[in-house]
């Protein structure tokens, strides 16, 4: 009877051997499972990592290309607003002085038209006369001219001056040559025609000799 309760105990021994080895064996192998599957979620993660940090790269690198890209296009756009805004500053200058001329030398063609007028009124005044009636005819020419003279003269009418004068191509235009050894060479000995000019802008030039 002891004989058969010991066989007994031996044999639920073994059972309870047999089962605490399969547990350790399955706990091996679920040990293992975790591991592998820890190790391919890593793996997994790293390659996600990987790509996140690729495409983290290649977003930069599109930023850095964008911002390139506006960087040249508004240094486009400034120069184009320099360029504008310096055609602009000509263009008002431009007008300005348009404007200036335009008051300056508003009397230029009414002037210019009545130097012949001057001209033949000198030319009358030039001849002598001796008669009571040819007298009061020449004061009242003289009159007149004398009124067309001041007039001329408020809006800028100068006469140039041109006997004794060096000879200036600018305002003297030479007709004929003279010698005359008691004056330098170049200067003006006799006026043709008298010249004119309106402030500082010639309308008519001086017809002169001059010396040799």
């Amino acid at each position: 009877m002891s004989e058969t309760t010991e066989n007994k105990d031996q044999l639920e021994e073994t059972v309870e051997n047999g089962e605490t080895k399969q547990t350790f064996k399955e706990e091996a192998t679920f040990s293992n499972s975790e591991e592998l599957i820890d190790e391919e979620v890593v793996n997994v993660e790293e390659d996600t990592s990987a790509d996140e940090s690729s495409q983290a790269e290649l977003s930069v690198e599109e930023y850095k290309t964008k911002i390139a890209e506006l960087e040249a296009k508004l240094a486009e756009e400034e120069n184009r607003y320099l360029r504008l805004r310096a055609d602009f500053e000509n263009l008002r200058r431009r007008s300005q002085l348009d404007l200036q001329a335009a008051e300056k030398y508003r009397a230029q063609s009414l002037l210019t038209d009545l130097l012949p007028i001057i001209d033949n009124f000198e030319r009358a005044l030039q001849v002598k006369v001796t008669s009571e009636d040819a007298q009061s005819l020449y004061k009242g020419i003289e009159m007149v001219y004398n009124a067309l003279i001041d007039a001329t003269k408020k809006e800028g009418l100068e006469v140039i001056p041109a006997v004794g004068e060096p000879f200036d191509p600018n305002v003297h235009q030479a007709v004929m040559q003279e010698s005359d050894s008691e004056k330098e060479s170049g200067i003006v000995l006799k006026e043709l025609q008298k010249g004119y000019k309106l402030k500082d802008r010639v309308l008519r030039p001086s017809m002169v000799s001059v010396n040799e």
